[in-house]
């Protein structure tokens, strides 16, 4: 058999199930150079879109390096300056019902269009379109370091970041942001081998994982120790929010202690780009393990 012929294999079919006689079958080889075709047709328009494809094509095709220098240059500031306008018509729409009273800091809006004029992603943008929003109507709401640290973070990062805030519960000044890993009773004479003295709220169960949390520390949203409260006297009140919803917490029991991860500043900042989403039922859930300790009321 030639080689030609060899590159294919024809197989008898039953006249009765199919009009068709033989059929062609393509042998792996031809598979894997149909995908590296493909490939290598992503890679060159990947190429192409960046002004970089000049040495991939034949010698008598290629402008000189200096001309492909100045339409990269060209194409870039092109990109930048269409992303950047994006951006600022997104803009727009966020404050466009909000009063803009004290002038925005020209440093600060020279510094957010360095890091955002790169962004093309239209979620991304979004994002940062609610940065500068809330930064026109709240001079001083989002730092320089936030800015930074959000540059660096990917689509999949500010998805984690949304799914961490879903399952987050907030003090009434939105600073404190705290997700729930559990609560104790310190042990006593009374409670010492009682299996109620703990509780544990599964954070993964909700999509929440620990490799999660490891990827929200590398990006100083979280800290990644687990802390604890102080001791929570019989009686004593605690007011939180749970995605808008009220979360009052009124201890049944001496000496409880709650467990939590914490936000950092710079999570707690960009923790205001989200928008409340409650999780129905992680916080019935929460609220199930809190009352071995507290009284939990919720409207």
């Amino acid at each position: 058999m030639s080689k030609d012929k060899s590159e294919v294999v024809l197989l008898e079919k039953d006249l009765q199930k199919s009009g068709d006689d033989k059929v062609i079958v393509t042998t792996s080889k031809s598979t894997e150079n149909s995908v590296e075709a493909g490939v290598s047709q992503q890679f060159f328009k990947l190429a192409k879109k960046f002004a970089i494809d000049g040495a991939l094509l034949p010698e008598d095709k290629q402008m000189l390096i200096e001309d492909r220098t100045v339409k990269r240059a060209r194409l870039s500031q092109l990109r930048k300056q269409k992303n950047i306008e994006s951006i600022m018509q997104k803009t727009l729409t966020y404050c466009a019902d909000f009063e803009i009273g004290q002038r925005t800091d020209l440093d600060w809006f020279s510094r957010y269009i360095a890091l955002s004029e790169e962004v093309s992603n239209p979620t991304m943008q979004d994002l940062w379109a609610k940065i500068l929003a809330g930064e026109l109507t709240k001079p001083g709401a989002f730092s320089f370091k936030a800015l930074q640290v959000f540059r660096d973070m990917s689509i999949f990062d500010a998805k984690l970041l949304a799914k961490a805030c879903s399952l987050a519960i907030k003090d009434p000044n939105k600073k404190g942001i705290r997700l729930i890993t559990g609560a104790y009773q310190q042990p006593g004479l009374f409670n010492f081998f009682s299996k109620q003295r703990q509780q544990y709220c599964n954070l993964s169960h909700y999509g929440l994982n620990y490799a999660d949390l490891l990827a929200l520390s590398e990006n100083h949203l979280i800290y990644l120790q687990e802390s604890e409260s102080s001791l929570i006297s019989k009686g004593e009140i605690l007011q939180f929010t749970y995605n808008g919803l009220p979360l009052k917490l009124t201890a049944i029991k001496a000496n409880v202690c709650l467990q939590f991860y914490k936000f950092t500043p710079l999570g707690a900042e960009l923790a205001h780009l989200i928008s409340d989403k409650s999780n129905d039922d992680f916080f019935e859930h929460l609220k199930s393990k809190l009352t071995h300790y507290f009284a939990v009321h919720s409207t």
